[in-house]
């Protein structure tokens, strides 16, 4: 559905000086500033794959996105979407793609919800049958009915949230784009919206490329995760592979009955690891260790603890994608 290969942007810019003396000679001087916002990225993205793609802040994230929708063109390389350089066919991407910004709006602001929606059936000439079929399903997926008829500046962020996904899906795009669909929005809300992004891409195979800084939101609905950092694709795989690779540390809270018979046992010595592969944390009745899983196994820890008193609970947890992603963008793959 994407083919993406060795696409490159660079930005250049005037150079610009500072003080009043620095503007003036800014006038003059033919100095440029080049940025190479992206640097040669290549990958594919199958029809149906819903995929987080994620990067800090300047990683070149949104520059490239801006290239796949064919707002920006490449100054190196070349992408395709649904077979069509979305850059040189502008119009025809269009009508191929979805696009939901969690900051902005497609909607009319003065206009009732239902308006809205007639205006975007004209301008992709969707016809009477499908518009029937493909409100009918939207609004059962998002529930919008109850403030279909309020005028855009009445509705609340989250309602807003489930109409821009509404229009953005009205067309039945081949492709959908959601950068921080999520943001701002109650648990309940971010809930409904993620179900209704899981039944869309179920029903109409929609592939879904899921910006966002909310990586609970990647876990929830992708499978495949790329992560781009100072314009270059640092990891493309699957979150369980990332996890295999870099999700080294485990943590295991045991809920113990006499928490004061551990106080004398050093485990650091018993295990014969230090601060980097163990950590202890002792609580009124509980115990957890946060370890390295390749140097520590759990059942030493538990039988360890078992010796001294009954455990009465036990809670594993493996490494979250949010704390892996954060080791990447420190010290990097």
């Amino acid at each position: 559905m994407i083919h993406v290969e060795n696409m490159s942007k660079e930005f250049i810019s005037p150079k610009k000086y500072p003080g009043f003396k620095g503007a003036i000679k800014g006038l003059f001087s033919n100095e440029k500033v080049r940025k190479l916002a992206v640097d040669r990225i290549s990958f594919d993205i199958d029809k149906g794959e819903m995929v987080g793609y994620i990067g800090s802040n300047g990683a070149g994230k949104s520059t490239s996105i801006k290239m796949m929708t064919g707002i920006l063109t490449p100054t190196d390389g070349f992408c395709t979407v649904n077979g069509i350089v979305p850059y040189e066919h502008r119009q025809e991407n269009a009508a191929n793609i979805g696009v939901v910004f969690g900051q902005r709006t497609q909607l009319w602001w003065d206009l009732p919800l239902s308006e809205t929606f007639s205006i975007l059936k004209e301008v992709y000439n969707v016809s009477d049958v499908d518009y029937k079929e493909r409100m009918d399903f939207l609004q059962e997926v998002l529930g919008f009915d109850s403030f279909i008829h309020s005028t855009v500046r009445t509705l609340s962020l989250g309602q807003r949230m489930r109409a821009d996904l509404a229009a953005a899906l009205l067309h039945n795009p081949k492709v959908l784009y959601l950068d921080e669909p999520t943001i701002g929005l109650d648990l309940v809300v971010k809930d409904r919206i993620r179900q209704a992004i899981k039944e869309i891409n179920a029903q109409y195979e929609t592939t879904v490329i899921l910006t966002t800084h909310d990586l609970s939101d990647i876990e929830e609905l992708c499978e495949k995760i790329m992560i781009i950092d100072e314009g270059k694709i640092i990891y493309n795989g699957t979150i369980a592979q990332i996890k295999d690779l870099y999700g080294k540390r485990r943590m295991l809270t045991l809920d113990v009955k006499e928490i004061q018979t551990l106080s004398d046992l050093n485990f650091h010595n018993i295990f014969q690891l230090g601060e980097d592969k163990l950590q202890v944390k002792k609580e009124q009745s509980s115990i957890t260790f946060n370890f390295d899983k390749d140097s520590l196994n759990i059942s030493h820890i538990i039988s360890k603890v078992m010796e001294k008193t009954a455990v009465r609970d036990i809670k594993m947890q493996d490494t979250q994608i949010t704390e892996i992603v954060k080791e990447i963008y420190k010290h990097g793959i």
